[in-house]
């Protein structure tokens, strides 16, 4: 799941907080989360480890106003422009610092990785700068920068722990990421994501259940499982079957009603994976794998250790184990060397997958991987791809959403959908395959609360998400089930 797959509050991990934060021993912060769901993951770790500080989280209010005493700013480094969306930030909050000079600046996630002192150089308001392998000496650098009034730099070498093993607060009450590896052994040509997270490390698998089953005593009824290659899950020490094993285990856990993954990889997707989401009934049957391209020269040449062959045979295997399955992708245009027939390649490969959704990209150069040095496709002919690949996808995603109408979904609330939302009675949440629904509470019901599960039946498929106003006196379906 990338960020555009994500709604505010599961991007933000503070904005469940409510109330007045003042009159804190440390005084208050916020978070800022740019990136994919390792950010998010490790943005629920750096709110955690100052809280347990003695800060706390600033309220909706103050987070508006920028009316608090630490800011931290968590950066990706995959997005296109990440560099120019980081310094943009900071210099736009400079302007807060102008106006409240005892507040703090911080940078962390996986251009503070890469960039480190030059942050500091670029950004000389900014008081610390910690990478993806330094989460924990965030209050220390705060402190030390506090004391000296110089700029403290820590972004680490060698990961010994896991972000996971951190303090936490959580941006939702019902839902969990889990991370169960982090980093990646792969060599793709685009991709800085080695430089930034390191090599692939697993967590042990009790550690993983011992984190899920907590979660679950604290009311959480959903989890997603995180890895750069999820399914690539024990591999490095010789077991192949260990993450299938880890989702079955994930159904043995009492309570916990939904199991999520992300992202697998397509050169590691098994068959006794697709057996182990087919058999346990709390995993869902939605799979995001990344295609990345149609065209099996350019897979070549972005060193994706699969071909479309492959692919599909996956998606024929998912749809014939899970009939509902709805699968999402990530496909990257304009890739270097990628011509016009390799486009076609694409095209057609979307028009037969039919996925739910694809998070399309175009192609930008990063700095330090091997495709940067590569002959680049003119940015007008990227452009021109990514619109028709966009349209065509939009086109497919419409379609599946119109096929949920008239159907029952099952619908865990997280909240409501908008501002107006509680005076038009309308809450929202995802169902069982990860789409969003948006709620009309029929006449004389109460409004369901966070944590509860609605099953109703879908009235209208949206671009993006489903609308479910049920007529309860037409026959058409409304039920809670209360958390």
């Amino acid at each position: 799941m990338n960020e555009d797959m994500m709604t505010q509050v599961e991007r933000n991990p503070q904005a469940h907080v409510q109330g007045d934060a003042r009159g804190t021993a440390r005084g208050t912060y916020m978070v800022h989360t740019l990136g994919c769901q390792m950010n998010v993951h490790d943005s629920e770790r750096i709110a955690g480890i100052l809280e347990d500080h003695g800060y706390s989280a600033a309220t909706e209010a103050q987070r508006e106003s920028k009316d608090v005493d630490v800011i931290v700013l968590n950066t990706c480094a995959v997005r296109e422009n990440a560099a120019e969306r980081m310094y943009g930030t900071l210099g736009l909050w400079a302007q807060y610092k102008r106006r409240n000079p005892h507040m703090q600046i911080a940078v962390g996630g996986c251009m503070a990785q890469l960039d480190r002192e030059k942050i500091a150089q670029r950004a000389p308001w900014v008081d610390a700068v910690f990478g993806t392998k330094s989460i924990g000496a965030l209050p220390h650098l705060l402190d030390e920068a506090r004391l000296s009034g110089q700029a403290q730099v820590a972004t680490g070498t060698a990961g010994t722990g896991f972000a996971s093993q951190l303090p936490v607060s959580r941006a939702s009450d019902t839902s969990a990421w889990v991370s169960i590896s982090v980093g990646c052994n792969n060599t793709c040509t685009f991709c800085i994501v080695p430089a930034t997270r390191g090599r692939e490390r697993d967590r042990r698998p009790g550690e993983i259940l011992a984190e899920i089953r907590s979660c679950v005593a604290q009311g959480v009824k959903e989890v997603t499982l995180l890895g750069q290659n999820v399914n690539s899950y024990g591999r490095g020490y010789g077991d192949r079957t260990a993450f299938s094993r880890l989702l079955r285990a994930c159904g043995e856990i009492e309570g916990l009603e939904r199991v999520r993954f992300t992202s697998p990889h397509p050169a590691a997707f098994s068959d006794d994976v697709i057996e182990a989401m087919a058999q346990t009934p709390n995993v869902m049957h939605q799979l995001h794998m990344p295609l990345q391209s149609g065209s099996d020269k350019v897979l070549r040449a972005m060193r994706r250790s699969y071909r479309t062959k492959k692919y599909m045979e996956i998606l024929s295997k998912v749809r014939e184990a899970m009939p509902d399955a709805q699968i999402t992708t990530d496909i990257i245009v304009g890739f270097p060397s990628e011509t016009e027939e390799d486009f076609q390649q694409t095209m057609d490969l979307v028009r037969q997958a039919r996925f739910q959704s694809a998070y399309i990209f175009e192609y930008s150069p990063r700095p330090g991987t091997p495709a940067a040095a590569m002959e680049q496709v003119p940015q007008e002919v990227i452009r021109d791809r990514f619109n028709r690949l966009h349209a065509l996808q939009e086109e497919i995603t419409a379609q599946c959403m119109h096929e949920f109408e008239g159907k029952s979904v099952e619908v865990l609330i997280t909240g409501h959908a908008g501002k107006k939302d509680e005076q038009s009675h309308r809450v929202t949440g995802r169902e069982r395959t990860g789409v969003l629904v948006h709620i009309g509470v029929p006449e004389g019901y109460a409004l369901p609360q966070v944590g509860d599960v609605v099953t109703c039946t879908v009235t209208r498929g949206a671009k993006h998400y489903l609308i479910a106003d049920p007529d309860v006196q037409a026959g058409q379906v409304y039920a809670v089930r209360h958390k």
